[in-house]
């Protein structure tokens, strides 16, 4: 990104113009023991040509090796073709934000509209919204909105949720009249049909499911949403791996009444955490309790195709403490990737995306169980993550995996410490048969050579 300084007669006219006198006054506020009083420790003034030199020459010095990495949990790569970049790049989509003012605002309007419309084919619902942070705090509204519509005290959640899905929920409702009651986890890594039916009683508002769960496990989602039904409650579904909807049966079509989840996959790279791409929802006699707002398709006064704000609920909208949501930004950048992704892959294109996701975590799957010293954990279907158990702590392999620039995955033991010697493995379109060959090749050798220690 080019950038071009001020002038002084810029900095004196911007000053004269708000009334202060130096850009000290700016910064009057501050504590003075707080404030440098010297000049930073970098280089004089350089010209242009000088000054993009001087970086290339400190970039020179940074070795960035490439890695192979088979990281999931939540944040995962695939690919995005190169329109989504060109699209998101034009000044007229990064420069919009907010669209208060709709005649001026048609362009953003509609990708929202188009963006809202592919949401609800995706998970089978009838009403999406403009999204959400991420999935994450998608999960922690699904939450309060269930507990506006039911006025139950209970939300049951699995402990195959996503962890950090779990705490932000926890955070929402820590000074709430809201009780979060955990489901257990069986043995095969999926929920636990039979601690659900024993923790659903005429208190829960919602039952939470995610599929696929955080161990990469497709959970019976209809199931699950019969069993909350049966007890007036509300059945919750959460998407962590949005790429999955290409190819697993839409959750609305098994009985959920809220989608929310992760759309990240969606033409979003992984960029060192973010930005994501949270997204909800629902079915239409839900939606006067929807978080966030809506942009919706309407005619103007010749009778013209236009696009609106149909309903939104957030505090800036509404009364304060009538809002369903302090949700402040429709990340409506992010969600203009995601439709210009989704829009140019098509349904084929992402079903076929998806197969590929199976077909190579399959092959993965098959070929990391057959080196000794490893074992699958569950058995259960997965669409690309699954969890293997190595004899020995995955900490004493970091360093040979290190050497070989790979990063083999997710280690379990900090977020469930009954799992210590289990890692997460996720899989994408975007490795190659080579990349998992070179990964059963290092487990080998590095526990053959422990064994050998031992």
């Amino acid at each position: 990104m080019s950038y071009i300084s001020l002038s002084q007669k810029d900095r004196k006219d911007m000053l004269a113009r708000i009334g202060a006198e130096s850009i000290g006054d700016l910064f009057s506020s501050l504590p003075e023991n707080i404030k440098l009083r010297r000049d930073l420790d970098v280089p004089g003034p350089m010209s242009e040509k000088e000054l993009s030199d001087y970086f290339r020459k400190i970039a020179s010095r940074v070795e960035c090796p490439e890695y192979i990495t088979f990281l999931g949990a939540g944040a995962y790569s695939h690919l995005i073709p190169s329109v989504v970049d060109y699209l998101s790049s034009r000044g007229e989509f990064i420069s919009p934000y907010t669209p208060y003012q709709p005649e001026v605002s048609q362009g953003t309007l509609q990708v929202i509209f188009e963006f809202q419309t592919l949401i609800c084919q995706l998970t089978g619902m009838d009403v999406s919204n403009a999204s959400l942070y991420d999935g994450a705090s998608g999960a922690a509204e699904a939450v309060l909105m269930s507990h506006r519509l039911k006025g139950r005290p209970k939300i049951l959640v699995p402990g195959n949720l996503h962890p950090q899905y779990r705490q932000v929920i926890g955070t929402y409702v820590k000074n709430l009249e809201i009780e979060i009651e955990e489901v257990g986890v069986a043995s095969d890594g999926r929920l636990d049909l039979n601690d659900l039916e024993s923790k659903l009683d005429e208190r829960t508002s919602a039952v939470i499911c995610q599929s696929p769960n955080f161990f990469g496990l497709i959970e019976d989602v209809q199931t699950v949403a019969e069993m909350a039904h049966a007890h007036q409650a509300l059945s919750v579904a959460v998407v962590s791996e949005a790429v999955s909807l290409g190819l697993l049966e839409p959750p609305g079509a098994l009985g959920a009444d809220i989608v929310t989840g992760e759309a990240q996959s969606l033409g979003l790279p992984v960029s060192f955490g973010g930005p994501y791409l949270g997204f909800i929802s629902c079915r239409e006699e839900f939606i006067r309790q929807f978080p966030g707002r809506i942009a919706g398709e309407t005619v103007d006064v010749e009778g013209r195709r236009g696009f609106v704000l149909t309903l939104s609920t957030r505090e800036q909208h509404i009364r304060r403490e009538r809002a369903t949501s302090n949700i402040c930004t429709n990340q409506a950048w992010c969600a203009f990737r995601a439709t210009v992704f989704m829009e140019t892959m098509g349904k084929e294109g992402l079903r076929e995306m998806a197969w590929h996701n199976v077909q190579k975590a399959a092959y993965a799957f098959d070929r990391l169980s057959r080196i000794q010293g490893l074992k699958p954990r569950f058995d259960g279907p997965f669409f690309n993550e699954f969890v293997m158990e190595a004899e020995i702590p995955w900490s004493e392999l970091d360093g040979i995996f290190r050497e070989k620039k790979i990063i083999p995955g997710l280690p379990l033991a900090a977020a469930y410490p009954e799992l210590g010697n289990c890692m997460l493995f996720c899989v994408t379109e975007l490795h190659r048969k080579e990349d998992i060959d070179a990964l059963a090749a290092v487990l080998e050798e590095a526990l053959a050579g422990k064994r050998g220690i031992r």
